[in-house]
């Protein structure tokens, strides 16, 4: 029978039997908790639930723009001071990312060669998800190319005096974001593979380097062993720490929204602006709501619109923080409440925070034909072939933090000759905000793939039963021995 398991309280109570094998305390057991049914008013009252979520959220933008729309403007001095709560919820959500990142990785790869002892799983999961994640990238940076080229662009209206003039301090960060060179995105995407040093690149927040260096130590730990043991007991305060995060989401969520809507000017949108931002959520809710459901719906033959509502969670703490990297507790949680295999999730999820941006890459082509349109610049079909694959591999270069993209804005645009004017304050202006829906984006794009990865690979837990088809899973029920994460 092996050990025996019960939930008390949310948290998974072992029990030894006495007829246990040493094997079945190395190797990982599932924890399925039943879950009562609860009412509406039970899942509202629900510490960090999705409905407190979207509550919190629609309540920040309610009052955002009742401000906005009625005071001329709002002293940054209360912006700064609202912020803070939404900043220290945001900061303990980062705080946790990498340790995260090392602890999922390693207990991933070491079920995974575990499988492969039985047909090569890992390969076959790594194949497909990179695989996946490239293909989704390619389209979305090609359908949002061919609609500025053919559409957008059309809209946008030559700009010239005043408008087009860079202040001093603008000039030196342009000059400063031109030093980036195509080559150079290309050898710092590769070296940032193998650290040169572990330690810096866990200082550094080097997520990339963090991850490559876990899957190297999840192949070669010992099973069972002291190591092995280390990282089950880190991921154990790792799964208490983000607990009390998530059931601080709603307030965490409701002081980032609310500050940063203070800042929009809605009066000062102008046309060109309008379109910029129309172009970019139009192009997303194609990508979100009609290329990516058409790809879930032939491989795994469900509601993708569904599937992305109980992922809701996720893509709104997405929206509130901008941040993909810091929703990835969340976003592990509500994949895992699924369904999906441990060892899809732990692989797929994290490595989609890091190189599936999607969302960057819809933006990108915008952002370059929008500076060149204003300034009656028209792109060429080869200046859109660059656009597509520099877009492509920049997106994957881009670090999940807020903002991280601008910088490749200006090499992208400099590459195709589109001088970086004064219309490119105007994109930084705006860029806090598209920002927002383009990691909720990529979060929900991570979630889809998660589901996806694992109807093509098959792969299930280490019983060989996956958490689809035993019914509800709490994942706050997960022992410490599975390893397994919220």
């Amino acid at each position: 029978m092996g050990e025996i398991e019960e939930v008390k309280h949310g948290e998974a109570v072992r029990t030894a039997s006495g007829n246990s094998s040493p094997s079945e305390d190395i190797m990982p057991q599932p924890t399925v908790a039943v879950e009562e049914k609860k009412t509406f008013i039970q899942k509202v009252l629900t510490p960090g639930s999705v409905w407190q979520i979207i509550i919190a959220a629609l309540l920040a933008i309610a009052i955002g723009l009742a401000v906005t729309t009625t005071v001329d403007e709002v002293p940054e001095a209360a912006i700064v001071l609202l912020a803070i709560p939404g900043n220290l919820w945001l900061r303990a959500l980062r705080a946790v990312v990498l340790p995260m990142i090392v602890t999922a990785m390693i207990m991933a790869i070491q079920r995974l060669r575990n499988m492969t002892q039985g047909g090569g799983a890992a390969g076959r999961l790594a194949r497909w998800t990179i695989g996946y994640y490239v293909l989704t990238t390619i389209l979305a940076v090609a359908h949002s190319s061919l609609l500025v080229g053919l559409v957008w662009s059309k809209m946008m209206d030559q700009v010239s005096g005043d408008i087009l003039l860079v202040s001093e301090e603008d000039q030196e960060m342009i000059d400063e974001r031109k030093e980036f060179a195509i080559h150079d995105v290309v050898v710092d995407m590769f070296y940032s593979l193998v650290p040169n040093n572990i330690v810096n690149a866990l200082a550094t927040d080097a997520l990339l380097s963090v991850l490559v260096t876990a899957v190297v130590l999840g192949y070669v730990i010992k099973p069972g062993g002291a190591i092995h043991r280390a990282v089950e007991e880190v991921e154990t305060i790792v799964l208490k720490v983000i607990t009390v995060l998530i059931y601080l989401a709603p307030i965490g969520v409701f002081f980032l929204i609310m500050p940063n809507l203070f800042r929009l000017d809605i009066a000062e949108i102008g046309e060109n602006l309008g379109i910029l931002i129309g172009a970019t959520l139009v192009s997303m809710f194609i990508h979100l709501f009609i290329v990516v459901p058409i790809i879930f719906f032939a491989v795994v033959r469900q509601n993708p619109y569904a599937y992305w509502m109980k992922m809701s969670p996720a893509w709104i703490t997405a929206w509130g923080t901008a941040s993909s990297a810091a929703t990835l507790p969340v976003t592990i949680r509500c994949v895992l409440k699924q369904g999906i295999p441990i060892t899809v999730t732990k692989f797929a999820v994290p490595l989609g925070c890091l190189i599936n941006m999607d969302g960057t890459a819809i933006y990108f082509p915008i952002v370059v034909v929008f500076l060149a349109a204003t300034q009656g610049i028209t792109l060429n079909g080869a200046d859109y072939i660059i656009v597509i694959l520099l877009s492509t591999l920049a997106s994957i270069g881009t670090t999940p933090i807020p903002s991280s993209s601008l910088v490749l804005t200006v090499m992208i645009a400099s590459s195709v000759g589109v001088p970086i004017t004064g219309m490119y304050a105007v994109v930084v202006a705006i860029d806090w905000f598209l920002d927002r829906f383009r990691t909720a984006m990529n979060v929900s794009c991570d979630t889809f793939a998660a589901k996806v990865v694992t109807h093509i690979t098959k792969i299930k837990d280490d019983d060989g039963q996956s958490y689809e088809d035993v019914g509800n899973i709490d994942p706050n029920a997960l022992g410490r021995h599975e390893g397994e994460k919220v």
